[in-house]
């Protein structure tokens, strides 16, 4: 079972609120292209009321007011592949579900069958880090993917020219989401796994390493992330608030990283770092 938030809040708060939610365990969003409200999703077993009663406390001011309501898996499923938007990074990448039509004008595409994936409010981040990828050179290089979710950004290595591509994230469904993506998009060699950077026991040095999560993994991960970062190699890192920037630079300072770019879209932040 999940639970369901219908969720309402000033516009300008839409975005913010949804990262807090997502810090709080909440995986997949959606809002209504209608109405003002937007819906937020998380494992039933993982749902804590309390948290979500603070949050609307805190965030009274912005208007912040929910329900819940339980509802199966399968339903939500359905629900997401009608809501489902295709994600469109200048006219270079168009990222879509096999559901909507193909946009030949762009250079790469990427085509994806969305399950219990981050809605919306991670389209930013998506969209961020795709950007990123595509002003790097991926030719030949080795690339890992730290909580990669659907599997879009080691796709979209791989067709930037990587030639080894290893992803992986805590959730089965995205494990075998991006298991599926990555055969259906013509890569299915890219090594998928679920676990953990501890629990995996990465080993290896890799040039460019991606990670889009949020700022409390990033913060405990990023040192372990530059140990296995080729000099001179790339960390590209989203997921966080633009507010959030000062505090994920001083801990990349500190482990002898170099900023080399970042990007804002819609409140949410994403950096480029060199080691």
């Amino acid at each position: 079972m999940y639970t369901e938030l219908t969720c309402d809040c000033k516009e300008e708060y839409k975005e913010i609120i949804m990262a807090e939610l997502a810090e709080i365990g909440f995986d997949s969003f959606m809002e209504d292209e209608l109405e003002s409200f937007f819906y937020a999703y998380i494992e039933t077993a993982n749902y804590e009321k309390k948290a979500v009663e603070e949050l609307s406390l805190r965030y009274a001011k912005a208007g912040f007011v929910y329900t819940a309501k339980e509802i199966a898996k399968e339903n939500w499923n359905s629900e997401w592949e009608k809501n489902y938007d295709p994600i469109a990074v200048e006219d270079q990448v168009f990222i879509r579900a096999h559901f909507h039509e193909a946009q030949p004008n762009f250079t790469h595409e990427i085509v994806i069958t969305p399950k219990m994936s981050f809605g919306t409010g991670h389209h930013a981040t998506t969209w961020q880090m795709v950007k990123l990828q595509l002003d790097i050179d991926h030719k030949g290089k080795s690339v890992l993917d730290v909580g990669c979710g659907t599997g879009i950004l080691s796709i979209m290595a791989a067709k930037l020219g990587a030639t080894k591509v290893r992803g992986f994230d805590i959730e089965e469904w995205a494990i075998e989401n991006s298991i599926e993506n990555g055969s259906n998009n013509g890569f299915p060699n890219i090594q998928f796994e679920i676990g953990t950077m501890e629990s995996l026991k990465i080993d290896g040095i890799y040039d460019i390493i991606l990670a889009n999560i949020n700022k409390h993994v990033l913060t405990a991960e990023i040192p372990s992330y530059v140990n296995h970062l080729k000099a001179g190699g790339f960390l590209l890192l989203s997921g966080i608030y633009e507010h959030d920037i000062a505090d994920i630079e001083a801990i990349c300072h500190s482990v002898g990283l170099t900023k080399e770019k970042q990007i804002v879209k819609t409140n949410w932040a994403a950096l480029v770092f060199r080691k």
